[in-house]
């Protein structure tokens, strides 16, 4: 469900997160709505993964939109890292 170099955005709520995946699913971003990885803290036990190409694009987007994630993740291997946003 998530490849390496996939990045995962968590959120705080199902109401956030469900938010922000209409918002990017009407830009056109390739984004999933998934289980959050058990490894990683999620209050609402749902994220958004997305691929890498389309990181920049996607954290502006939800950054423009007040919908940015409490945490990222990029999966590497068998872990997850977290990251900072990319700066817009």
């Amino acid at each position: 469900m998530v490849a390496d170099g996939d990045y995962v955005a968590v959120f705080h709520s199902i109401h956030r997160v469900m938010k922000a995946e209409k918002l990017l699913k009407g830009l056109r971003f390739a984004v999933l709505l998934i289980p959050a990885p058990r490894v990683l803290s999620s209050d609402c036990g749902l994220a958004l993964r997305y691929a890498p190409d389309d990181r920049e694009a996607v954290e502006r987007a939800l950054a423009d939109a007040s919908l940015a994630p409490v945490e990222i993740f990029v999966k590497l291997g068998d872990t997850y890292v977290a990251v900072e946003p990319t700066e817009s």
